[in-house]
């Protein structure tokens, strides 16, 4: 199985329609044909299911395209690795970050490495740390940021100068924005945003025995996204302070939880991580900010 191959079939996957997948590969479509069916042959699966106008994929084109994005993305940065060795002006760097204002640290030190090194590339996946801990571990990132003390088996770590303050986004007008803080008590059986991993975590360990009175409404990976919903008034948001806009005019407040519940965040790498020159004066230049602003 050819990497160039695999880039043909990730393009029909995402055009769905062969003659314009053969137009972005500047193939022609014959060709582009021979290669996906001899990929078939050659996995013994079809991949996909062709209508008149349209490709759909299988179950196994599913597989085959989540498969297929990472061995990619893998063979990208592999390639980038080596053309940055010789590349003493910048190169690629891979981040997977968590939600906080604390990505603020990062974003001063990417700013000051465009300014030194101009040929700086990085790459940005948001997410929860389920979402970007695979990709650390199977070598499509350098840096992880996340909300947990990281697994020191197999990580290496900085902790962030400063913790997060938790607390709940509430609609403007709500009777809970009149009060100062939030006490577990306050939620008993209202709807509750809030992702999944914090909501066993965090929430449940500030809760205590008070947790199996709390009701989760929707969980959501962004906080964003849970503010929405909040907004329109079908529940209250459990996340961060400085995530959401909770200023004059926003329609909603932010009022910290009591007793107040703060979570570390930390920047991780693979333990035997192999980091290119860019990702390695990266690192020196974090641990110079993070013990400088503690």
């Amino acid at each position: 199985m050819e990497i160039r191959t695999l880039r043909y079939f990730l393009a029909v996957a995402r055009e769905e329609n062969m003659t314009r997948a053969a137009e972005v590969l500047h193939v022609t479509q014959p060709t582009l044909s021979k290669a996906l069916k001899t990929l078939e042959e050659e996995l013994g699966k079809k991949l996909f299911i062709r209508h008149s106008f349209s490709i759909r994929l299988t179950e196994e084109g599913v597989l085959l395209r989540n498969r297929a994005e990472d061995l990619i993305g893998m063979a990208d940065k592999i390639e980038q690795e080596f053309i940055a060795l010789d590349d003493i002006s910048g190169g690629e760097l891979y981040l997977g970050l968590a939600e906080s204002y604390q990505i603020r640290y990062l974003a001063r030190v990417i700013k000051e490495f465009k300014n030194r090194y101009p040929n700086l590339h990085y790459h940005i996946t948001s997410g929860d740390t389920e979402q970007v801990a695979d990709k650390l571990d199977k070598g499509l990132l350098d840096f992880l940021v996340l909300a947990e003390l990281p697994d020191s088996r197999k990580y290496e770590y900085l902790a962030f100068p400063e913790k997060d303050l938790w607390g709940l986004v509430i609609p403007e007008g709500d009777p809970l924005a009149e009060k100062d803080v939030i006490r577990a008590e306050d939620l008993k059986e209202i709807p509750l945003f809030c992702s999944e991993q914090a909501w066993n975590g965090d929430i449940r360990r500030w809760a205590g025995g008070f947790f199996s009175k709390l009701r989760l409404e929707g969980s959501f990976r962004l906080s964003y996204n849970g503010s929405v919903f909040a907004r329109e008034g079908l529940g209250y948001l459990l996340t961060f302070r400085h995530l959401i806009d909770t200023s004059g005019g926003s329609g909603l407040v932010f009022r910290p939880l009591e007793p107040p519940l703060e979570t570390a965040l930390y920047i991780a790498w693979n333990r035997y991580q192999a980091f290119t020159p860019i990702a390695e004066r990266f690192l020196q230049q974090l641990k110079h900010l993070f013990t400088e602003d503690k």
